[in-house]
């Protein structure tokens, strides 16, 4: 067997009688339709043209796991690639639509260096605006937060004890962060989710007791080589940079 083809290690043991269902959620790779502006729910491609990077991706990722995306083609062309680069094809992928990107209204258009410099510095959400506060035309990072909850309780239930894998958005990932640090949806915007990243959640079920553990957010494991840089799409308020690592 080579490496590529071994299963993942389990790192974090489970006591008996615990229900670990293992959510490994996945950014999708960057988008270059966008011509620097803010797309939200628009439907744009990505680019999946570095096959380090989803080989990286796939060595980590569960074999077996039950697989989910968003219903905007960019999470199912991130997947596809995943599978390209030697990542067993699972039978089949859900679709769901609560694990869409934010959706900002009449902000999805606009540039997105000019419509953060032209936002007050106090904002201080690491985001598009504070989470209450809606897009015209759209939702608040709220909105976006409680539809990924409720589909993530729901998704959680029916297949608890398994590995998950869903390829979604940064907000949507940034929300189940929120919901991992004991539901506060805030805490979750501090996170960086850059594209193409693994960051996995614990749902650990007992008896009497039921809560999170947070293993890895935001691991890129190609990332020590530069030549992957281009791999770095902003995600919320952050402006594009030569280097990730800068």
């Amino acid at each position: 067997m080579s490496n590529k083809d071994k299963p993942f290690v389990v790192q974090h043991s489970v006591p008996d009688g615990v229900v670990a269902t293992r959510w490994w959620w996945v950014r999708h790779a960057p988008v270059r339709e966008d011509n620097g502006c803010i797309y939200g729910q628009k439907d744009l491609g990505c680019d999946t043209s570095d096959r380090v990077v989803f080989e990286a991706v796939g060595k980590i990722l569960p074999r077996d796991a039950v697989w989910v995306a968003s219903n905007l083609k960019r999470t199912h062309q991130t997947a596809d690639a995943i599978w390209a680069a030697g990542f067993p094809r699972p039978v089949g992928m859900a679709q769901e639509s609560a694990f869409a990107e934010q959706h900002l209204g009449e902000w999805q258009g606009l540039n997105r260096a000019a419509f953060f410099a032209s936002r007050p510095i106090e904002v201080g959400s690491y985001w598009f605006a504070p989470i209450d506060d809606p897009a015209p035309g759209g939702e608040s990072f709220l909105d976006l937060y409680n539809r990924v909850k409720g589909a993530i309780d729901r998704i959680s239930a029916e297949h608890a004890g398994k590995d998950i894998i869903a390829v979604a958005h940064g907000g949507t990932i940034k929300a189940a962060v929120g919901l991992a640090l004991g539901g506060q949806p805030a805490q979750g915007l501090a996170f960086t989710i850059d594209n193409c990243s693994v960051t996995r959640l614990d749902h650990l079920a007992s008896a009497g007791h039921s809560g999170w553990r947070i293993p890895m957010v935001n691991q890129q494991p190609w990332i020590a080589d530069a030549s992957h840089n281009a791999m770095h799409q902003p995600a919320g308020p952050e402006i594009a940079t030569a280097s990730k690592l800068a």
